[in-house]
């Protein structure tokens, strides 16, 4: 396992290098198992790939505050990116992991990795729905992460984001309630529902790295084909 550390200057390329890290491992060019951190440093929306536009977007509210929205590689639903907000990626081999090749295990293995080490820093913390990371407050679950896969045929990739300091008022302001939900939501209004975990910044990071093993660092990754991939993520809301 390799660590890289990095956010590129726009919410393209940022997006692309996870599908390029996930590329690069297929076709044997990059690490066979890589995980990366980053922070958008300004505020987007991101759907999953199957997503719908209109249902799930407040779309004048993002075009009035200038907010973009794009479309990623892998499924699950929307969220809403920005300071405050870690971003985490990582890509595993079949070849070394053949179980993972059902979602559920996939989903399991990763964030129950997650959860036992952000957990030693915050008690509190479990899996639930289907890839949900969320924080026990006083009996109630709240929802800080969400998370989604991309399948290819000797790799996966695994990425999610972890509310830390984020300004909340934003999933509200910009999502409408989802089409879909988990059970443990119980129809509650985003404001409700999402919370920021009372860790900070520099030991979020250190429980993501704990978890997959303190990884030593990579020094390159695959710019020319995250360039290349850069291009088809578009500004919904441009188009």
């Amino acid at each position: 396992m390799r660590l890289l550390d990095l956010t590129l200057p726009s919410p393209a390329l940022n997006l692309a290098l996870d599908e390029a890290l996930l590329l690069a491992a297929e076709d044997g060019a990059g690490p066979d198992e890589i995980l990366r951190i980053w922070e958008s440093p300004a505020t987007m929306i991101v759907m999953g790939r199957s997503g719908q536009l209109e249902r799930e977007v407040r779309l004048e509210e993002c075009r009035r505050r200038g907010v973009p929205v794009f479309r990623r590689a892998s499924g699950g639903g929307t969220v809403v990116l920005g300071p405050g907000c870690l971003a985490y990626a990582v890509v595993l081999p079949y070849s070394r992991y053949a179980r993972l090749r059902m979602l559920d295990e996939a989903h399991a293995y990763v964030l129950d990795k997650l959860a036992a080490a952000i957990g030693r820093e915050l008690p509190g913390v479990a899996r639930q729905g289907i890839s949900d990371l969320t924080w026990n407050i006083d009996g109630t679950s709240r929802k800080f992460s969400g998370n989604s896969l991309r399948c290819r045929r000797e790799h996966f990739l695994y990425h999610g984001t972890i509310l830390y300091d984020f300004d909340l008022s934003l999933v509200e302001s910009l999502l409408a309630h989802p089409p879909r939900e988990p059970d443990y939501r119980e129809g509650r209004a985003h404001r409700e529902f999402v919370s920021n975990l009372a860790v900070t910044r520099e030991k979020l990071r250190a429980a993501i790295s704990e978890a997959f093993g303190h990884p030593d660092v990579a020094e390159a990754w695959p710019r020319e084909r995250t360039e290349e991939l850069a291009r088809g993520y578009v500004d919904l809301l441009a188009t």
